[in-house]
């Protein structure tokens, strides 16, 4: 089994300062539908990692978080992709949990949950909590650059590890990558 994970904000949707608190406030990034499914008929499985504080913080509610990974899910099978598992820390940064990112519960969570080891399994992300709880897991570490992606080169390059960091445009020139080395993409990133 090959598995992904991927950060939500910044990575699969629009990120926002203000938090998605809502199904209408969540708006796909370019493309990134269009990735996940790609990987969904290469074989990967794919699983989410998101912190959601304004859970927490009461900016939104359970039902509403359910209801943006419903939309989610629901254009992603449009495209012909199914996300296998939303994974997400509800607590407040202050609540010194082991699921927020950078710390590793989650990915643990996700080890266990489909029974495989984290070495090599691709983390993509946004941030530099993306990368950091790739590591420390044990996972491959991967950085697109929508969202905070930007920011977050320039802080891995002062920090001195942006060389152990795979970096990429957006999470379909990630996809194409994990595609094109199991030869399941062409060149140009269409399918073989």
């Amino acid at each position: 089994m090959r598995l992904v994970i991927l950060d939500r904000d910044g990575t699969i949707n629009e990120e926002s300062d203000d938090y998605i608190k809502s199904p209408e406030e969540c708006h796909m990034l370019p493309g990134s539908l269009e990735a996940i499914a790609r990987l969904n008929r290469g074989g990967w499985r794919v699983a989410v990692a998101s912190n959601q504080s304004g859970l927490g913080r009461s900016l939104f509610t359970p039902s509403d978080l359910l209801g943006i990974h419903n939309k989610i899910q629901s254009l992603l099978r449009g495209h012909g992709g199914e996300i296998d598992a939303f994974f997400f820390c509800p607590h407040h940064p202050d609540d010194a949990c082991d699921c927020r990112k950078p710390r590793p519960g989650m990915l643990h969570d996700i080890s266990r949950r489909f029974q495989t080891s984290l070495t090599h399994v691709p983390m993509i992300g946004d941030s530099e909590k993306d990368i950091d709880v790739a590591r420390a897991a044990g996972a491959r570490p991967i950085l697109v650059l929508t969202g905070r992606g930007e920011e977050t080169r320039e802080r891995l390059e002062r920090r001195g590890i942006l060389e152990e960091v795979e970096v990429f445009e957006d999470l379909a020139a990630a996809a194409n990558h994990l595609l094109g080395e199991h030869g399941e993409v062409d060149e140009d990133g269409a399918e073989s």
